[in-house]
Protein backbone atom coordinates (compact mmCIF):
# COMPACT_ATOMS: atom_id res chain seq x y z
CA UNK A 1 0.00 0.00 0.00
CA UNK A 2 1.51 3.30 -1.13
CA UNK A 3 0.25 5.18 1.96
CA UNK A 4 2.00 2.79 4.38
CA UNK A 5 5.28 3.20 2.49
CA UNK A 6 4.92 6.99 2.65
CA UNK A 7 4.42 6.88 6.44
CA UNK A 8 7.37 4.50 6.90
CA UNK A 9 9.64 6.66 4.74
CA UNK A 10 8.58 9.89 6.51
CA UNK A 11 9.23 8.42 9.97
CA UNK A 12 12.57 6.97 8.83
CA UNK A 13 13.62 10.39 7.49
CA UNK A 14 12.52 12.10 10.73
CA UNK A 15 14.57 9.65 12.83
CA UNK A 16 17.61 10.27 10.62
CA UNK A 17 17.13 14.03 10.96
CA UNK A 18 17.01 13.49 14.74
CA UNK A 19 20.47 11.87 14.64
CA UNK A 20 19.54 8.16 14.69
CA UNK A 21 20.60 5.71 11.97
CA UNK A 22 17.34 4.35 10.55
CA UNK A 23 16.16 2.11 7.72
CA UNK A 24 13.01 0.30 6.67
CA UNK A 25 12.40 -2.85 8.73
CA UNK A 26 15.05 -5.26 7.47
CA UNK A 27 17.18 -5.75 10.60
CA UNK A 28 19.04 -8.90 9.48
CA UNK A 29 20.93 -6.75 7.02
CA UNK A 30 22.52 -4.82 9.90
CA UNK A 31 23.47 -7.64 12.22
CA UNK A 32 27.22 -7.33 11.59
CA UNK A 33 27.40 -3.52 11.37
CA UNK A 34 29.06 -1.33 14.07
CA UNK A 35 27.98 -0.56 17.60
CA UNK A 36 25.89 2.59 16.98
CA UNK A 37 22.19 2.11 17.71
CA UNK A 38 20.17 1.32 14.60
CA UNK A 39 16.42 1.80 14.16
CA UNK A 40 14.21 -0.22 11.85
CA UNK A 41 10.80 1.24 10.98
CA UNK A 42 7.62 -0.49 9.83
CA UNK A 43 3.93 0.32 9.75
CA UNK A 44 1.69 -2.38 11.16
CA UNK A 45 -2.05 -2.45 11.57
CA UNK A 46 -3.71 0.32 9.58
CA UNK A 47 -7.27 1.41 8.89
CA UNK A 48 -8.23 4.00 6.29
CA UNK A 49 -11.17 6.40 6.53
CA UNK A 50 -12.39 9.06 4.12
CA UNK A 51 -12.41 12.66 5.30
CA UNK A 52 -15.38 14.88 4.47
CA UNK A 53 -18.32 13.63 2.40
CA UNK A 54 -16.95 10.62 0.48
CA UNK A 55 -13.50 12.10 0.92
CA UNK A 56 -14.36 15.44 -0.72
CA UNK A 57 -12.73 18.41 1.04
CA UNK A 58 -13.36 21.22 -1.44
CA UNK A 59 -11.50 22.99 -4.22
CA UNK A 60 -8.21 24.82 -4.60
CA UNK A 61 -6.52 26.68 -7.41
CA UNK A 62 -3.70 24.88 -9.18
CA UNK A 63 -0.46 26.49 -10.32
CA UNK A 64 -2.11 27.58 -13.58
CA UNK A 65 -5.15 29.07 -11.82
CA UNK A 66 -7.47 26.14 -12.64
CA UNK A 67 -9.84 24.82 -9.96
CA UNK A 68 -9.01 21.33 -8.69
CA UNK A 69 -11.13 19.14 -6.45
CA UNK A 70 -9.32 18.03 -3.30
CA UNK A 71 -10.02 14.75 -1.50
CA UNK A 72 -8.74 13.48 1.83
CA UNK A 73 -8.15 10.22 3.62
CA UNK A 74 -7.16 9.54 7.21
CA UNK A 75 -5.19 6.43 8.02
CA UNK A 76 -5.02 5.20 11.60
CA UNK A 77 -1.99 3.00 12.10
CA UNK A 78 0.73 1.69 14.33
CA UNK A 79 4.35 2.54 13.58
CA UNK A 80 6.85 0.04 14.97
CA UNK A 81 10.40 1.14 15.69
CA UNK A 82 12.98 -1.44 16.71
CA UNK A 83 16.27 -0.16 18.15
CA UNK A 84 19.21 -2.57 18.06
CA UNK A 85 22.66 -2.03 19.48
CA UNK A 86 25.76 -3.91 20.58
CA UNK A 87 25.39 -2.52 24.13
CA UNK A 88 22.30 -2.03 26.29
CA UNK A 89 23.24 1.64 26.70
CA UNK A 90 23.15 2.05 22.91
CA UNK A 91 19.56 0.79 22.82
CA UNK A 92 18.51 3.08 25.67
CA UNK A 93 20.08 6.11 24.02
CA UNK A 94 18.51 5.18 20.68
CA UNK A 95 15.07 4.74 22.29
CA UNK A 96 15.34 8.17 23.95
CA UNK A 97 16.22 9.78 20.62
CA UNK A 98 13.45 7.89 18.81
CA UNK A 99 10.86 8.86 21.45
CA UNK A 100 11.74 12.56 21.11
CA UNK A 101 11.38 12.35 17.33
CA UNK A 102 8.18 10.27 17.35
CA UNK A 103 6.39 12.55 19.81
CA UNK A 104 7.61 15.93 18.60
CA UNK A 105 9.40 15.97 15.27
CA UNK A 106 7.28 14.03 12.78
CA UNK A 107 5.97 15.72 9.62
CA UNK A 108 2.68 17.63 10.10
CA UNK A 109 0.71 14.95 8.23
CA UNK A 110 1.42 12.39 10.98
CA UNK A 111 -0.27 13.06 14.31
CA UNK A 112 1.22 11.00 17.14
CA UNK A 113 -0.90 9.28 19.75
CA UNK A 114 0.15 6.75 22.38
CA UNK A 115 3.80 5.62 22.43
CA UNK A 116 4.73 2.32 24.14
CA UNK A 117 8.13 0.74 24.65
CA UNK A 118 8.82 -2.89 25.50
CA UNK A 119 11.59 -3.76 27.92
CA UNK A 120 15.17 -4.16 26.77
CA UNK A 121 15.91 -7.69 25.54
CA UNK A 122 18.84 -9.66 24.14
CA UNK A 123 18.17 -10.96 20.64
CA UNK A 124 20.08 -14.20 20.21
CA UNK A 125 19.49 -14.35 16.44
CA UNK A 126 21.32 -11.06 15.75
CA UNK A 127 23.58 -10.96 18.80
CA UNK A 128 22.30 -7.46 19.63
CA UNK A 129 20.23 -5.79 22.32
CA UNK A 130 16.70 -4.88 21.19
CA UNK A 131 14.24 -2.22 22.36
CA UNK A 132 10.91 -2.22 20.47
CA UNK A 133 8.45 0.67 20.50
CA UNK A 134 5.09 1.27 18.89
CA UNK A 135 3.31 4.54 18.18
CA UNK A 136 -0.39 4.81 17.45
CA UNK A 137 -0.93 7.65 15.03
CA UNK A 138 -3.20 9.26 12.47
CA UNK A 139 -1.80 10.13 9.05
CA UNK A 140 -3.54 12.58 6.74
CA UNK A 141 -3.40 12.13 2.97
CA UNK A 142 -4.59 14.45 0.23
CA UNK A 143 -5.31 13.89 -3.47
CA UNK A 144 -6.51 16.07 -6.32
CA UNK A 145 -8.59 15.17 -9.31
CA UNK A 146 -6.31 15.30 -12.35
CA UNK A 147 -6.55 17.85 -15.19
CA UNK A 148 -7.41 15.27 -17.83
CA UNK A 149 -10.54 13.69 -16.40
CA UNK A 150 -11.94 11.89 -13.39
CA UNK A 151 -8.76 10.02 -12.37
CA UNK A 152 -7.09 10.88 -9.10
CA UNK A 153 -3.51 11.80 -8.64
CA UNK A 154 -1.95 9.61 -5.91
CA UNK A 155 -2.83 10.34 -2.31
CA UNK A 156 0.23 11.91 -0.68
CA UNK A 157 1.07 12.36 2.97
CA UNK A 158 0.18 15.91 3.98
CA UNK A 159 3.23 18.09 4.49
CA UNK A 160 5.78 15.55 3.29
CA UNK A 161 5.83 15.06 -0.46
CA UNK A 162 5.96 18.12 -2.64
CA UNK A 163 4.59 21.41 -1.38
CA UNK A 164 2.03 21.80 1.39
CA UNK A 165 -1.19 20.55 -0.15
CA UNK A 166 -3.99 21.84 2.00
CA UNK A 167 -7.23 22.83 0.28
Amino acid sequence: MNELRQIRDAVTAALRAGGLAAEAAFPDRWAAEGSAPLASVSVGAAESRALGLCGYLGERRGDGGELREVYGRRLEGVITVEIRGARAADCEKGAETAAAVLLGKLPPGIRPGELRWEGLAWEKRTGLFLRRGSLRCDALFLAERGDQGPEFLDFTLKGVLGSEQSP
